[in-house]
């Protein structure tokens, strides 16, 4: 699995946190900034990691700001992108086993650094179930077109 992350200012702390979580999966990942706490626009990296998702570059994103909002509705209007806003476990489990959500979406000033990593890590190691579910994926990536 290759995976693109990338942050606003307001997320560059648990991006760096979650790369160390990869790090310890071995999972390869493409760092697409910021790279520090200086203010930036948030767009400015959500559009890239959105697009690397969808022309299969890598596998999944996963973009972090001050809440996740702006960054998951951001990569939300890729084509090919299910980008999931979560702050907790159960719907970082379930957004991939029902929804094969493939961008993750986390805020730094609504979750801490330890909730983000467990976030991340079941996220990342949760596969999507299909059967039923796909049929629904496949209708709500309809939408789309």
């Amino acid at each position: 699995m290759k995976v693109a992350i990338g942050s606003d200012h307001a997320g560059y702390k648990i991006k760096e946190d979650i790369k160390e979580v990869m790090d310890e999966l071995n999972i390869q990942y493409e760092d697409v900034g910021c790279h520090c706490e200086d203010s930036v626009d948030y767009p400015d990296f959500a559009v890239p990691v959105a697009e690397k998702v969808a022309n299969g570059e890598v596998d999944r994103g996963i973009l972090i700001c001050g809440t996740g909002i702006g960054m998951s509705i951001t990569a939300n209007k890729v084509d090919g992108v299910r980008c999931a806003l979560v702050h907790d476990l159960f719907s970082a489990k379930v957004t991939r086993l029902h929804n094969d959500s493939n961008v993750l979406a986390m805020g730094e000033r609504i979750i801490g650094p330890g909730l983000a990593k467990e976030i991340a890590k079941v996220w990342l190691e949760t596969e999507f179930e299909g059967g039923r579910h796909q049929r629904r994926v496949n209708k709500m990536m309809e939408v789309e077109a």
